[in-house]
């Protein structure tokens, strides 16, 4: 009885598991196919929404470029509707452009950004043009964190749903099947658009986008047992001249004549052939992403007759997407370096090994490599270990090290001029940077830098600058005794500062700069214009002093911020002076600057500043005093803007001084400001208390600026209550 349950058992069990292995045999295998079309291919998303609300279960994947993309993620475990919600909250500003936080750059590189209008770059004394208008890092980091949940995966075969997607070999003009690897970097591979986006190394090949050579994949899913096939097919036809508009017109157009000799048999082997309509939109109409999710939306209702049948019972599996919030990192891995040291790397992404990091701060450590545009790409990539993960970087070092850069700048004070620079970097040493460069205008200066950076270890540099006006000015720099004694109600000025200084520097608390130094300076100003048998010399001097200084900022415009806070802090014992005057006596100046910004609404922008400064010692240099006055100017010394007054107007060894600005953007980089400054200054104001009382001086000023290509272009008029004057200022361009 014992042996018969037992047949009986064995009888049974086989039977369902050849019942069992019928069915999914008999099963058909669907296959998804997503062809290429930038932006346009945002209508995928829409057709996965119909497909998943169906119960239609997806077996294999195959995409080209935005097909890709979006193909990818979907295999990996997002359903349409969550595409759709990840696809809202995009920039897609940043889609486009190699967008690098304000923040995440230096002091020297925001210096970099924010005082130049061209930059032409060389190699080997040759002009070296960049390969496309972007690294697309942006993209690569939403990639990496979108799909962070399958990053243990290396074979695509593996994923949820199988996947694979499609580049081109740039230089033979291959297809190439990307199947294994790094998703997100197989995913950027494939929708890399020549000119738009920097090719992507993979296994020795440099790809492309795939729509070069095959923008619709579907003989690959046959190849791999797919027997019905949804494709979506997103391609324009060819146009008419008339309707070939831009760049990107051109580059679609002629990425189209051999794939749509194509189509019709790739059509024929599509069991379901779906077609948004998305006429009138381009690969980079990303701004316009929720309309042409609806398009595909829309045009898979209208093959419902055909999708019905393979309608299902299926869900799809919520698959964990880690909360990516932070990340044990056990070691870092950095590959390729040369022209760079270990240090320098670790300095700028601001966290070491054995530490535990926000996913975010990996992404701003990744920015600040890229913000030092010392690399023509970084990609990185988390490898498990039982601890934690290990980081891996890959670099691969610019090889453009020497550039010529152009700026543009007028203001009221130092007026118009040309400023040429040359760069070089890696001149001496790893991590260094020289600098030089040359105003030519009105007024003569030139500012030259060289700076090893050496990351959290001490970096070092060296700075000589040299700077000349000449002004009328109601201001002597000696308590206006000079005036008072020749009767004049103004002196012609000419001031000239020549600065060198040597300083060390490292990061402190991972946020600010702090360094230290030793600075030799000398100041000479004389006036034509003195009477009374006066010397025309009013200072002639050499000053030495140790310089020291904290600085943080994290605004994201300097000029229009709309957040984010700055601080700089500087303390200068002055220990020697030549002494013309023969009266030198050891001082100290120090000074403190602070400004935080944020956004009452979507278009104003609140600024508050606060600023202050004192001298220590019985007998300062008064050429060295807080000047107050102006507008648009770069600092020179202890001269700062004051609306309301002309230029260095007030002065004194000690000075407090507030301003709020509130700035309202009428249209985009097109912006309506109101400012109101207020200030004590005087003499030894923090000793009897005057710096807290009510302000001696205020001003008020009217503006409009422009964000253009040289810089900003701004015009303010300003007034103050106590003087009753008026003044209009004009700036143009980056200050320098």
């Amino acid at each position: 009885m014992k042996k018969l349950l037992l047949l009986f058992i064995f009888l049974w069990v086989a039977f369902a598991s050849y019942g069992q292995d019928s069915l999914v045999q008999n099963k058909p295998k669907i296959g998804l196919v997503l062809s290429g079309g930038g932006a346009k291919g945002l209508a995928h998303i829409g057709v996965l929404k119909v497909i998943d609300s169906l119960g239609i279960k997806i077996d294999c994947v195959a995409g080209t470029s935005m097909g890709a993309i979006i193909g990818g993620l979907y295999a990996s475990g997002y359903s349409g509707k969550e595409l759709d919600s990840l696809f809202k909250e995009i920039d897609t500003d940043a889609l486009l452009q190699d967008y690098t936080p304000r923040e995440s750059k230096t002091f020297y590189e925001k210096r970099n950004d924010e005082i130049y209008a061209f930059s032409l770059p060389f190699n080997k004394f040759k002009v070296e043009l960049p390969k496309a208008l972007s690294k697309g890092l942006y993209n690569y980091h939403l990639m990496s964190k979108l799909t962070k949940h399958v990053d243990h995966i290396n074979d695509f075969e593996k994923l949820p749903i199988p996947f694979l997607c499609i580049a081109t070999n740039v230089e033979t003009g291959e297809e190439v099947i990307l199947k294994k690897g790094t998703l997100p970097k197989a995913l950027l591979a494939s929708g890399a658009i020549p000119t738009l986006y920097n090719p992507i190394e993979i296994d020795g090949k440099m790809l492309i986008d795939g729509g070069v050579v095959n923008n619709y994949p579907v003989e690959e899913l046959l190849k791999r047992g797919a027997n019905i096939i949804i494709g979506v097919d997103v391609q324009d036809g060819l146009k008419k001249l008339n309707d070939i508009k831009g760049a990107t017109g051109i580059l679609s157009q002629v990425t189209n004549y051999s794939m749509i000799e194509k189509m019709s048999k790739k059509i024929e082997l599509t069991t379901i052939y779906i077609k948004p309509n998305i006429k009138g939109y381009t690969v980079v109409s990303f701004e316009k992403g929720n309309e042409i999710v609806i398009k595909g939306e829309e045009e898979a209702k209208k093959h419902l007759n055909e999708l019905e049948p393979l309608k299902g019972n299926y869900i799809r599996p919520h698959i964990q997407k880690k909360g990516v919030d932070s990340i044990y990192i056990t070691d870092l891995q950095i590959n390729n370096l040369d022209k760079f040291t270990r240090a320098y790397i670790v300095g700028k992404l601001k966290f070491n090994s054995n530490s535990k990091v926000e996913y975010s701060a990996v992404e701003k450590g990744i920015n600040n490599l890229n913000a030092t545009q010392n690399f023509e790409s970084i990609f990185y990539y988390f490898q498990k270990n039982n601890v934690g993960e290990r980081l891996v970087i890959d670099l691969t070092e610019s090889k453009k090290n020497t550039f010529l850069k152009l700026g543009l700048h007028y203001d009221d004070l130092l007026k118009s001029a040309l400023l040429l620079n040359v760069t070089k970097k890696n001149l001496i040493a790893k991590n260094d940077v020289f600098s030089l460069d040359v105003g030519l205008g009105d007024n003569f200066r030139y500012n030259l830098n060289y700076y090893v950076d050496n990351g959290f270890y001490i970096s070092y540099g060296f700075n000589s600058k040299y700077i000349v006006l000449n002004r009328n000015l109601k201001n002597d720099f000696s308590g206006n005794l000079l005036l008072q004694n020749s009767g004049l109600s103004s002196l012609n000025i000419d001031f000239s500062d020549f600065s060198n200084q040597a300083y060390i520097q490292t990061i402190f608390a991972q946020k600010f700069s702090i360094g230290a130094g030793v600075e030799l300076k000398h100041l000479k100003i004389k006036s034509a214009t003195i009477l009374n048998n006066e010397d025309p010399i009013i200072d002639n001097s050499d000053y030495f002093s140790l310089v020291g200084y904290l600085k943080y900022d994290s605004f994201d415009n300097k000029y229009f911020p709309k957040k984010g806070w700055y601080f700089t802090g500087d303390l200068k014992p002055v220990l020697y002076s030549s002494d013309r005057a023969n009266n030198f006596e050891r001082f100290t100046i120090a000074k403190a600057d602070g400004a935080i910004a944020f956004t009452l609404c979507k278009r104003f922008t609140f600024k508050l500043q606060s600023e202050g400064g004192f001298s220590i010692g019985e007998n300062r240099v008064p050429y060295l005093d807080f000047a107050l006055g102006g507008y648009g100017f770069t600092q020179i010394n202890n001269l700062r803007p004051f609306l309301g007054y002309d230029f260095v107007a007030l002065s004194g060894n000690s000075y407090v001084k507030g301003s709020l600005v509130l700035d309202y953007e009428i249209f985009r980089k097109n912006h309506f400001n109101f400012t109101a400054n207020y200030a004590n200054i005087g003499n030894n104001i923090f000793d009897d208390g005057t710096w807290i009382k009510k302000p001696m001086y205020s001003g008020y000023g009217l503006g409009y600026g422009l964000e253009s290509l040289i810089g900003p272009i701004e015009i303010k008029h300003s007034w103050s209550p106590e003087t009753k004057d008026h003044y209009t200022w004009f700036s143009i361009g980056f200050t320098f």
